[in-house]
């Protein structure tokens, strides 16, 4: 923006100008230049602007920089287009099924071959294969937020959350559903706990809910007479009192599914009107207190308050008094004032992470407790800016004390944990990056007759949305490798959510938060293919996706969302749909599982991964190790008959001489 001098009423001049600076010329003529018309340009003295005044000036600066940021983005853009045409694309494959809902999905979990969906007012039940609604359980005022589905071999365990934080315990078996209790549910409204988190062992022993309620949180623990319910179903009897009304209405109901617009594969009906024996509770566990001054006497003290070193490692019996803590606060405070703006308190543990162990030398335990090989025995849990990862046995009842059997102290707060899906690795996340991977299977062996074959690789996603692999394996110190580095330029490619596929070992799903999703193969690296939706489709919230993955079927499940339904106001025509990805069905995946790139000595050697090899190939590597084994002993045998003759013989020759 300018305003030139000159206008209409003004006489404008014009006039050669030479080029450059303007010198002063020498005393002698000879020594001037000779002039030359390229030297000169002509200048409409008309046409020469001022500069603005304010706040015009500003204005124009402003205009100025809002065109050069815009130019830099429409190169930025440019750039990365020709980077995405130069790019090798994936395969891209559509979903095999989609099955469209009436009402929104919450939530979706997995187990065997069915899909259990908890929306408005309770949860549905669809069959895993061709998206066939089965049953829809909706007693409820309140929509159900989350939900886990167990296999307990023929049956399964299915537990809904609902908005209240009520947590409820479902028994699935063949044609029947039945409730057997609402855990954390009570008649005063104003005593109502919320259930914060949940977690089910591998085979459904024990289950454990985190309750939080009047300012405290704390940990639940059941265990869950699964043996009870299978003879109680098989051989059901009616309830004592029939006429007694639960809480939540028509819940002691014989309701066989009608709907005329819907095919079934089965005829499934609630049966409330069966009791199922309740879960057991065995024990209650609370955040640990806060570290104090000490109130013992003598370092004897101490000593014994530890019994037989359980809890050994947890700040909680130590001889540090108050005045040290204060001393040690002060020397803080001096030191570090001014960095900080007001007085800080310790904060108690608001959310915790647990585990449910099996038996293993690694933790110790007690002499006395033995159990069953393959059901858990051991809780493992970190409370929320704890250093210690505590121990506690399942093998108690309620009127025991719960203190932990034992504690792993680690040097920085633990952030994240995480269980292999056959409960043999654990990992442990600090919060200054340390990672510490432990084999709990190898530690059943105090003494192994071999070497140590422990292989573990472990994906670790970043704050920052870099994604690594960690590999260890033996004696040998870790290695770390880089899948995916952190996104700098383009921030709508960082990663939001990785999922194993448990059934195809190797392979990792990856949800981008530009709402793509990739299949992994970490052992190469590379990317094998990616996964579309409809076009009409997309993810609502692609930082967030919800997704489910089968553990025991190479499948997942994605919700797609429709853009003019979300913008709908009208919440009864809105059409949700969930979408069927089998990895089986596409040509480029469907010999995944045959050829997979992890070793055959490791899918049959590893714990881990001979898991999750389907039941055809455990069952012909257990056959083949044992043929190795008795091939073994009988070559042996032979080698130990021979022998013996041989030693006959020369026994015979020596007395024949």
């Amino acid at each position: 923006m300018s305003i030139p001098r000159g206008s209409q009423v003004q006489k404008r001049f014009s006039s050669f100008m030479r080029k450059g600076l303007l010198e002063v010329p020498s005393p002698t003529e000879k020594d001037w230049p000779k002039d030359d018309e390229d030297d000169y340009v002509f200048v409409d003295l008309g046409q020469e602007v001022d500069s603005l005044p304010q706040p015009y000036r500003m204005i124009n600066k402003m205009v100025n920089l809002l065109f050069d940021k815009c130019w830099e983005v429409i190169q930025e853009r440019d750039a990365l287009r020709d980077v995405e045409f130069n790019r090798t694309q994936p395969t891209t494959y559509p979903p095999l099924v989609e099955s469209k809902l009436n009402k929104m999905p919450n939530c979706m979990a997995i187990s065997q071959d069915y899909v259990f969906i908890g929306g408005a007012k309770g949860f549905s039940i669809y069959n895993l294969y061709n998206a066939k609604r089965i049953y829809i359980w909706e007693k409820l005022k309140v929509d159900v937020t989350s939900i886990w589905a167990t296999d307990l071999g023929n049956e399964i365990l299915i537990a809904p959350v609902d908005e209240t934080g009520i947590a409820r315990l479902f028994y699935f078996y063949k044609d029947g559903l039945f409730l057997i209790k609402a855990i954390n549910e009570v008649d005063d409204a104003s005593k109502q706990t919320t259930c914060i988190k949940m977690e089910i062992s591998q085979g459904g022993d024990f289950a454990a809910f985190l309750l939080q309620g009047a300012g405290d949180i704390w940990l639940d623990v059941y265990k869950l007479p699964k043996e009870s319910w299978l003879k109680e179903v098989e051989h059901p009897q009616p309830a004592l009192n029939p006429k007694k009304k639960a809480r939540q209405p028509q819940l002691n109901t014989l309701e066989p599914v009608t709907s005329e617009n819907l095919e079934m594969d089965m005829n499934v009906c609630f049966r409330g009107d069966i009791k199922l024996s309740l879960p057991v509770h065995i024990m209650k566990i609370k955040p640990p207190k806060p570290v104090t001054g000490t109130t013992f006497k003598s370092p004897l003290e101490v000593f014994a308050k530890v019994e037989d070193y359980y809890g050994l490692g947890s700040g909680q019996n130590h001889f540090i008094k108050d005045s040290q803590w204060e001393q040690l606060a002060a020397i803080f405070l001096a030191s570090h004032q001014k960095y900080l703006d007001k007085e800080w308190e310790e904060e108690p543990p608001s959310m915790a992470t647990f585990h449910f162990l099996l038996p293993s030398r690694i933790i110790t335990m007690p002499v006395e407790v033995k159990g069953p090989s393959g059901v858990a025995c051991v809780l493992g849990i970190h409370w929320a800016g704890s250093h210690n990862f505590f121990f506690y046995s399942l093998h108690r009842t309620l009127k025991d004390k719960v203190d932990p059997e034992g504690v792993w102290p680690c040097a920085a707060p633990i952030v994240v944990s995480q269980l292999s899906c056959t409960c043999t690795f654990l990992v442990l996340a600090c919060e200054d990056g340390v990672l510490t991977l432990w084999d709990l299977a190898e530690g059943q062996n105090m003494y192994p007759e071999s070497p140590l074959k422990s292989q573990m690789k472990c994906v670790v996603l970043c704050t920052d949305s870099s994604l690594y692999l960690v590999t260890a394996k033996g004696t040998q110190g870790p290695t770390i490798s880089v899948l995916v580095e952190r996104p700098i330029k383009h921030l709508d490619e960082a990663i939001c959510a990785v999922a194993p596929v448990l059934a195809l070992p190797g392979m990792l799903l990856i949800f981008g938060k530009n709402g793509s999703v990739q299949l992994m193969d970490v052992a190469k690296p590379q990317i094998i293919c990616a996964f579309v939706l409809p076009r009409t489709y997309h993810l609502a919230v692609p930082w967030k996706p919800l997704f489910a993955v089968s553990v025991q079927h190479p499948c997942f499940l994605l919700r797609g969302d429709h853009p003019d339904e979300i913008e709908s106001d009208d919440t009864k025509d809105i059409q949700n749909s969930v979408f069927y990805f089998n990895l089986e069905a596409y040509p480029l995946l469907e010999n995944m599982a045959r050829n997979h790139t992890i070793p055959e000595t490791d899918m049959t050697e590893n714990t881990a991964f001979a898991q999750v090899l389907p039941l055809e190939k455990r069952c012909e590597s257990f056959l083949q190790k044992r043929f190795q084994k008795l091939e073994k002993k009988v070559k042996e045998q032979e080698h130990w008959t021979r022998f013996r003759r041989y030693s006959l013989l020369l026994q015979r020759e020596n007395f024949r001489k």
